[in-house]
């Protein structure tokens, strides 16, 4: 099973809380037990679990990842001006796969799934979801 999971970015760097969109497509695969991959389509975007609890927790890695990787000091940069972007989204990772038990993201209480948007804003971001496993 898969569904595609599309959304707009609003600034040039956030992590943008998907997690129930992507808990809605488990629960329309019908997969009971299994696994959920998570892909994020794009160069500068990535997929990260992340406590959803506390909004300063998405801010701080933000902050964080800005610090170590700054933009405009990249080669890549005399293309498109986004090199920090790609550097960012090749070290969090495209993707992220989550348990699926009983027919729910096997999420611990304060974990979620976020898009990172590292080259926003952006009208269209699309995160593949494909579920694997039992049906019931």
């Amino acid at each position: 099973m898969r569904a595609i999971i599309d959304l707009r970015t609003n600034r040039k760097e956030e992590l943008v809380d998907i997690t129930a969109r992507v808990e809605q497509a488990v629960l329309e695969s019908g997969v009971r037990d299994g696994l959920v991959s998570v892909y994020a389509q794009g160069a500068t975007a990535a997929i990260m679990i992340q406590e959803n609890w506390d909004a300063s927790v998405p801010t701080d890695v933000v902050n964080f990842l800005a610090k170590i990787i700054p933009p405009g000091v990249w080669l890549h940069d005399q293309q498109d001006n986004n090199g920090d972007a790609h550097i960012k989204a090749g070290l969090v990772g495209p993707s992220e796969s989550i348990p699926i038990i009983g027919g729910r993201l096997g999420l611990s209480t304060w974990q979620g799934i976020f898009l990172c948007e590292f080259d926003g804003p952006r009208s269209s971001r699309r995160v593949v979801c494909t579920m694997l496993g039992e049906r019931e």
